[in-house]
């Protein structure tokens, strides 16, 4: 096996693990609705992630351990993506919160800034921002 087959495995794991997490909030509820179906279809799309291998996360998301970017940047990507997933409804109760900040942890978020993190994340879903302002408003934000 070549260095750059290794890579690519490498990647294609962390990709399928970021997927699995997704699904995990997506379904946490136990219904896959048509909202979060069409961002779980995109979503794969972009982390290369095949209909067999959708088929098989989705049938059980707990295979895939959530693999935490190392680069500060990759993990606020990541936090946007399972915000917007937890967000999904419009809605950000306690619930909401409580699968975001758990999900944030595993991501590396420190527990002593977690809750200010995922507050200013949903506040920043709130007002509809894009992936790019969601990254530069999280690394300025005041702690």
């Amino acid at each position: 096996m070549s260095i750059s087959d290794l890579f690519d495995s490498g990647f294609k794991d962390r990709n399928k693990g970021h997927f699995a997490s997704i699904v995990r909030v997506a379904m946490e509820d136990g219904v896959l609705d048509t909202e979060e179906k069409e961002f779980l279809d995109k979503l794969a799309n972009q982390l290369e992630i095949s209909a067999d291998e959708y088929a098989e996360i989705v049938a059980n998301p707990f295979k895939y351990p959530i693999n935490p970017p190392y680069l500060h940047t990759q993990r606020l990507e990541r936090l946007y993506d399972l915000s917007r997933m937890v967000y999904a409804h419009n809605e950000a109760g306690p619930k909401q919160k409580e699968i975001l900040t758990r999900f944030a942890l595993a991501l590396g978020f420190t527990p002593g800034n977690v809750k200010y993190i995922v507050d200013k994340a949903l506040s920043l879903l709130v007002l509809t921002v894009d992936l790019d302002t969601f990254v530069y408003e999280m690394q300025h934000m005041n702690k």
